[in-house]
């Protein structure tokens, strides 16, 4: 969706102000945002010159001007380079941009320079955690030597990102069971239920299964896609798998994020912000305030700008 379809579904410029006044946080932070420079001599491993529209100089500027006219106070930036060099290529944006409150870095378990890295990077106050994806848990799971560097990141007071894109969770689960003092946040979430009964059993016993375990957060980051080939711009048509969340992991342990600029292939930043904001708002200040930025806190442990 572009901002011309935006601007057709009657949401314009007015009457987003109006609605950006209504029932806000206090404060936002936005818990996934990617930074990049495809114009580097080097390039960028992500993302692809197939996505004209996210292969672009991706910097704040860019990020303040996209949210326009919702505020966001601070952004958590995630590395999705592997490129270990691109960890200091990031904090090095984020120290000249008093926006970014945490960098979460790109270093893959079992690589030989691991534990010298991190504890390199986490010399730097907002190096914060790591990210890594869903697929590897299973294998970091079956290898000593990469369960060994995932604890370093709970022995150094950092978190650990999970990008799951698809079920199953109980890995994710195992995982947090095996590093109980880990914090560990699940992204991006909400995914669609199974369709199949047994399947979709399985996938809310390993939603309980991760939320059994007290360090484990949501990011809730995945609200707007496609239904019957359109994107709905109505909170409700998303309540059912955001209700879902909210049940199983409960208030504290909800965290926003907009997955900026990648949520631009479905919407624009304006629609992603709303929708989440018609439905938390609905559950009461308290949980708004816990959902935009209390409860970040808890997992990145950012700090206020100086």
């Amino acid at each position: 969706m572009n901002r011309r379809a935006l601007l057709e579904t009657g949401l314009a410029a007015s009457s987003l102000s109006l609605l950006a006044a209504n029932n806000a946080p206090t404060k936002v932070i936005d818990a996934a945002v990617h930074f990049y420079d495809p114009t580097r001599p080097q390039g960028v491993p992500w993302p692809s010159t197939n996505t004209p529209n996210l292969y672009l100089p991706t910097y704040p500027d860019r990020y303040l001007a996209a949210i326009a006219p919702y505020k966001v106070d601070g952004v958590i930036a995630i590395e999705a380079s592997p490129w270990l060099e691109d960890n200091l290529w990031l904090l090095n944006v984020a120290d000249k941009s008093p926006l970014i409150r945490a960098v979460v870095g790109h270093i893959q378990p079992g690589h030989p320079d691991f534990s010298s890295a991190l504890k390199r990077f986490s010399k730097h106050p907002l190096f914060r955690g790591m990210r890594i994806g869903g697929g590897l848990v299973s294998s970091v799971l079956s290898q000593p030597a990469m369960m060994a560097d995932l604890k370093l990141l709970s022995d150094l007071d950092l978190h650990l990102d999970i990008l799951v894109n698809e079920p199953p969770f109980q890995p994710v689960a195992e995982l947090a069971a095996k590093l109980p003092d880990l914090r560990i946040i699940i992204g991006h979430l909400p995914l669609d239920s199974p369709r199949d009964a047994a399947a979709r059993l399985n996938f809310v016993k390993g939603l309980e299964a991760c939320a059994a375990r007290s360090r484990v957060f949501v990011k809730v980051s995945g609200i707007v896609r496609r239904i019957d080939n359109r994107v709905s711009t109505n909170a409700s048509d998303y309540k059912p798998g955001l209700d879902q969340l909210w049940d199983i992991f409960g208030a504290d342990r909800v965290v926003y994020a907009s997955n900026w600029p990648a949520s631009d292939m479905t919407a624009p930043y304006p629609v992603v912000h709303k929708i989440a904001l018609d439905y938390v708002s609905s559950r009461g200040p308290a949980d708004t305030e816990k959902f935009f930025w209390r409860n970040s806190i808890a997992v990145y442990k950012w700090k206020e700008a100086a």
